[in-house]
């Protein structure tokens, strides 16, 4: 009887033990199958993917074109002489905005604030709403400087960007660049899908060095991004080609973007369809090329 009662307790486990391991391996296939991506959901990841990129690289642009302007009224000269017109930085986002300075002299730290209300149409075409909220310690352009961009229901083309953005000057031996960083990144897009949002990018200025005027300057991008969706799913960007980023341009328009989404690996070409002029489509492609589909940044 003793001998029976063993037998039956070591039956027991290994039934137990069987149980545990085949649930445990359906649970793995489980969380396997829930982040396995189709192509078709990876072109599409890529699309939104390098649409929520270029709506926070928008952001750069109008903080930094912001910044610029504010650097040149405020530089050599007295309190009483403060009058930027923030004239590129209209031609970019039109009359509608209502531009707010906090303190409103050439002293630091202060507050830019960038208020397009409901809806506010720019000149670039490109549809805002909301607030961004510029802090500057000093001048964008005086070495040590740093800007901080938050957000205050801001959406661009109704795609809503959260989070905070921080550019720092890095200027040295005459180079003039600087570092860029979204931390606690959020995108939601109007169909309700939902990214996080993080990168580290390099902006390092190669045209327009020798003017004051803001929109013959020119910038490189090097960095990456990572994007994650509210399914689990991980897209890293990586750019391969700097990105070439001109003030006048409203778009990038030049560099190649790597795109990892699990396994696949697609490439998005910037300077699609006409080597590096100005417009706001890129190609993306997969299948070492045989598969495309033309993104339209906002």
């Amino acid at each position: 009887m003793k001998i029976i009662s063993i037998n039956r307790t070591i039956i027991a486990v290994f039934i137990f033990l069987g149980t545990a391991f085949l649930f445990s391996c359906q649970k793995e296939t489980s969380l396997s199958n829930s982040t396995t991506v189709t192509e078709e959901q990876a072109a599409t990841y890529s699309d939104e993917s390098a649409q929520a990129d270029a709506s926070f690289d928008d952001v750069t642009d109008v903080g930094m074109t912001a910044a610029d302007e504010d650097n040149t009224a405020s530089v050599g000269r007295m309190d009483r002489d403060y009058h930027p017109d923030f004239a590129e930085l209209r031609a970019a986002i039109g009359l509608c905005a209502t531009i707010t300075v906090t303190r409103n002299d050439t002293t630091y730290p202060k507050t830019i604030t960038i208020d397009f209300g409901d809806s506010c149409v720019g000149l670039d075409g490109k549809l805002r709403s909301g607030k961004i909220v510029l802090h500057l310690t000093g001048p964008i352009r005086k070495p040590g400087s740093v800007l901080t961009i938050t957000f205050v229901n801001f959406y661009i083309n109704h795609i809503h960007l959260e989070g905070t953005k921080i550019i720092s000057n890095l200027n040295e031996n005459g180079a003039i660049k600087f570092t860029v960083q979204v931390v606690g990144g959020k995108v939601t897009f109007p169909s309700g899908r939902g990214y996080s949002y993080e990168s580290f990018k390099y902006k390092k200025q190669i045209a327009g060095m020798d003017t004051r005027i803001v929109r013959d300057d020119a910038f490189e991008i090097t960095g990456w991004a990572k994007i994650e969706v509210n399914n689990g799913v991980v897209i890293k960007l990586e750019i391969v080609d700097p990105l070439i980023k001109k003030v006048a341009c409203h778009w990038i328009s030049d560099g190649t973007l790597k795109i990892q989404i699990n396994d696949r690996v697609l490439k998005l070409d910037y300077g699609f369809p006409h080597n590096g002029e100005c417009d706001n489509k890129a190609l993306l492609t997969w299948n070492n090329g045989n598969s495309q589909r033309v993104i339209l940044l906002p």
